[in-house]
C-alpha cells in the first residue's frame, strides 16, 4: 500500500524522541517498571496487575527492574528529559556513557525507592510522568498517558482491536469462568497467555500435557495471590521464518516516526535473548501494520514508543502476536542507527546476557580497542561477586559492517572473556 510513507526518527536519544510532545520541563520518564515482589515499597497489587513471577522466589529481581533495565535506557536518555532512577549507576558506567553516548548525567533524577511515588505525587515541579506501565500508587493525573487506557492497551487481550492480522484467540475473565472450565483446543500446540506478563513471563507454549499442567499450576499460583484476572488462549503460528519487533513513535498529533525493526532472538522455550538489527532496512514491508497500530493508539489517546512483535511465515504472511505500548527492550539498539551508520556499521546485535570476569574498569581496559571502534557498546553493567570472584553482568551491543563481521567481532570478544550466559 503505497499511500503510507514514514520517515525515520533523526535523533539518538529518548529526549530527542519525546521532545515533540514534551516541551515543558515538568515531565519525567520513570525508568523502572512497577513490581509485585515484597522488596518493592510500592507494589502493583491493587488495580494494574502485572505478572512478574507467580511466587516470591520467581519474581523479577530488584537488580533487574531497578538497576540493569533502567540504566540501559538511561544510557540513551539524552539531556533534556529527566529520568527517574531509584538506584545510581556505578561511576565507571557513567564515565563510559559520557565518553560514548551523548550523556552528561544532568538529567538523572535520583529518588528514594521507599518514597519516590509519594514524592512524585506531592511534587509541584513535576506534573507528568511517562511510564513503561501504569503505577497503582502514582496519581492518575500524574501519568502522561491515562493509566486505565495504558493498561488496556498493554493487555494481550487488546491485540485483535489493532486492525492488523493476528492469530485467532479467545479471552477469558477468571472472575467469571473457572480455570478448569475453560474450553481448551483439542490439539497441541497452542498458547496460553496472562494479560500483562512481563518480558516473556506469563506466556506458555503448550506443546503437550506436561506443558499444560505446568501452565495451569502457574496460573493457579497467580490466582491465589490475586494477581490475575484475564487470560488469552491463542492459536500457535506455524512455519515461522522470522520473528520481528517493529518499533515506532506516535506523537500527540498522530504523526508516526520510525525507530527500527529488530529480528528477535529467542531460545527454545521462547525466552527473549535480544535482537539483531539491519540499519539499512527501510521497514516498508510493515508500513500498513504501523499505520493501523499507530492510528488505533492515537485514537485511544496514547503517545510514545510502540513496539509490536510480528511473525513472518513461509507463505509471507505477517502476524502480529503482541503489542507493547511502551519503550521496548531493544529500543536503545534501534536508537544507535545514525551513530553506527556513521561508523559504517549496518548490523548490530543487542543482548542483555553478556558476562565477563572482573570489574567494569578492568573490562573497559581489556576491551578498549573494540569500545573505541564502536564494535561493542555498553548500555548497562552491574558488578557481582560469586565465590569471592568479581564478574560484571552487561547489557551490550556488538556492531559490524556485515553480519559476518559482526559475528566475527562477537567471537573475538568471546576469546577475550565476554560470554553470553543465556
Amino acid at each position: 500500500m503505497a499511500s503510507h510513507c514514514f520517515q525515520f526518527f533523526q535523533g539518538n536519544s529518548f529526549s530527542d524522541l519525546f521532545a515533540q510532545d514534551v516541551g515543558s520541563p515538568d515531565h519525567v520518564l520513570i525508568l523502572n517498571y512497577p513490581a509485585t515482589a515484597s522488596w518493592a515499597t510500592y507494589t502493583n497489587t491493587q488495580k494494574y496487575f502485572l505478572q512478574d513471577g507467580s511466587s516470591e522466589s520467581t519474581k523479577t529481581s530488584f537488580d533487574k527492574i531497578c538497576q540493569k533495565e533502567p540504566w540501559k535506557n538511561l544510557a540513551v536518555l539524552g539531556n533534556r528529559l529527566p529520568g527517574v532512577v531509584i538506584s545510581t549507576p556505578p561511576e565507571s558506567l557513567l564515565q563510559y556513557w559520557r565518553e560514548h553516548f551523548d550523556f552528561t548525567g544532568t538529567q538523572i533524577e535520583l529518588m528514594d525507592g521507599s518514597t519516590y511515588l509519594d514524592d512524585l505525587n506531592q511534587s509541584i515541579s513535576i506534573n507528568s510522568a511517562i511510564t513503561l506501565f501504569p503505577f497503582d500508587h502514582l496519581q492518575p493525573a500524574k501519568h502522561a498517558v491515562n493509566p486505565d487506557t495504558h493498561y488496556r492497551l498493554l493487555s494481550k487481550a487488546t491485540l485483535a482491536e489493532l486492525g492488523v492480522l493476528c492469530p485467532s484467540y479467545q479471552t477469558f475473565n477468571l472472575k467469571q469462568v473457572k480455570l478448569d472450565q475453560i474450553p481448551l483446543p483439542s490439539q497441541f500446540p497452542y498458547l496460553i497467555k496472562t494479560s500483562h506478563g512481563l518480558s516473556g513471563e506469563g506466556t506458555y507454549i503448550i506443546r503437550n500435557t506436561s506443558d499444560l499442567n505446568y501452565c495451569l499450576e502457574e496460573l493457579n499460583k497467580y490466582l491465589k495471590i490475586d494477581l490475575l484476572e484475564t487470560i488469552v488462549v491463542s492459536e500457535f503460528v506455524k512455519h515461522v521464518t522470522h520473528n520481528y519487533c517493529v518499533q515506532f513513535y506516535v506523537n500527540k498529533q498522530g504523526k508516526i516516526l520510525l525507530i527500527g525493526v529488530t529480528q528477535q532472538l529467542v531460545d527454545a522455550e521462547g525466552n527473549y535473548l535480544g535482537g539483531v538489527i539491519d540499519y539499512t532496512n527501510d521497514m516498508s514491508q510493515f508500513f500498513e501494520m504501523i499505520a493501523a497500530v499507530g492510528q488505533y493508539a492515537h485514537e485511544q489517546g496514547y503517545f510514545g514508543v510502540i513496539g509490536f512483535d510480528v511473525l513472518e511465515t513461509e507463505g509471507g504472511e505477517l502476524y502480529a502476536i503482541d503489542a507493547n505500548f511502551r519503550i521496548n527492550g531493544s529500543t536503545p539498539l534501534c536508537l544507535q542507527r545514525h551513530k553506527l551508520l556513521k561508523f559504517n556499521k549496518a548490523i548490530a546485535k543487542y543482548s542483555s546476557d553478556y558476562r565477563m570476569e572482573g570489574t567494569l574498569d578492568s573490562i573497559r581496559a581489556t576491551l578498549k580497542p573494540q569500545l573505541e571502534r564502536k564494535e561493542f557498546l555498553i548500555l548497562s553493567a552491574l558488578e557481582r561477586v560469586k565465590y569471592g570472584k568479581i564478574y560484571t553482568e552487561i547489557y551490550g551491543i556488538v556492531a559490524g559492517e556485515t553480519l559476518e563481521e559482526m559475528q566475527q567481532i562477537e567471537q573475538t570478544l568471546q576469546h577475550q572473556g565476554l560470554h553470553l550466559t543465556g
